[in-house]
């Protein structure tokens, strides 16, 4: 009597994305978009984080930065604006963070610190990026390289923020929601 081979195990499909599993599906160009300019916010907040603990210089950073493993997968363009622009504009970033926040910013952790300075710096110069999405971003950073609970106090400070750096536009956003 030969013995039939049992049948394989059924395969596992793929995790959905974020978006399938909520029912809306992903252009895959718009996604990409999306997953390199979240990378380039990573290794910004990496070159922040060496800036704020060791003092090192943006030129000294941002050769670091690239030499890193999967560098290549994030906007470069985006990272170097983040990089420089967090550095060169630290100074008024933290007076407009020091408005909002409870303590002052030399008191953060440097991951809060450096997810702060990206969320503030994208409100005051990348206005194709709604605040929201700026507010998001650097929630996440927050979560992902921060500790337990400093993700509030980043979403908290930036949304204050946002309402001195983008008054029209939350104006428009609490309006339209009725608040």
């Amino acid at each position: 009597m030969t013995e039939t081979p049992s049948p394989a195990p059924p395969a596992h499909p793929a995790p959905a994305s974020r978006g399938a599993r909520n029912g809306r599906a992903r252009s895959g160009a718009r996604s990409g978009a999306r997953f390199t300019r979240r990378r380039a916010r990573e290794f910004a907040l990496q070159g922040l984080y060496e800036w704020l603990v060791a003092a090192a210089d943006a030129p000294t950073i941002e050769a670091h930065m690239r030499e890193q493993e999967g560098f290549a997968q994030c906007d470069s363009v985006h990272f170097d604006a983040l990089l420089n622009g967090c550095i060169r504009d630290a100074a008024m970033l933290d007076a407009v963070l020091a408005r909002h926040a409870d303590r002052k910013t030399a008191a953060l952790s440097p991951v809060e610190h450096g997810a702060l300075l990206i969320g503030a710096w994208e409100l005051a110069h990348c206005i194709e990026v709604p605040y929201k999405v700026a507010i998001n971003e650097a929630v996440e950073l927050a979560k992902s390289f921060g500790g337990t609970d400093g993700h509030k106090f980043v979403n908290g400070v930036l949304d204050k923020a946002a309402a001195e750096l983008r008054p029209e536009e939350v104006a428009a956003v609490r309006a339209a929601r009725g608040g």
